[in-house]
């Protein structure tokens, strides 16, 4: 199976930037397409933005422009690069993986946290 390790988050200002990756363990990576959810406290957990397995790419409306996903496969790791963050942005950032696109979402990370300050 896949075991995914998301590493980046942290504290930052307003109007600044974090970059997070996604590390995953199986040799078949560029099979995988990958998406990156996110939950606030007290939220219910959200779609944040998906990449398939060529490269293609989806947003939420809300972090459309600002949010970048990419993806190494020689690296085995995905990545989602994070401008102009705002405040709402604030929550657990998790990365998962499934086979196909009409597929669930079968694998997740732990979690990285990720705190914007006003």
């Amino acid at each position: 199976q896949v075991q995914l390790v998301e590493s980046g988050g942290g504290l930052v200002q307003a109007g600044g930037s974090l970059r997070l990756s996604c590390a995953a363990s199986t040799r078949t990576f560029s099979r995988y397409a990958m998406g990156w959810f996110r939950q606030a406290p007290g939220k219910e957990r959200e779609f944040v933005a998906a990449i398939n397995w060529i490269g293609n790419t989806n947003y939420a409306d809300s972090v459309k422009g600002r949010f970048t996903a990419s993806r190494d496969n020689a690296k085995n790791t995905v990545y989602l690069q994070m401008n102009s963050l705002k405040p709402e942005d604030t929550a657990v950032y998790y990365c998962a993986a499934k086979l196909a696109p009409s597929g669930h979402y079968a694998y997740w990370g732990q979690g990285t946290q990720v705190t914007v300050s006003s």
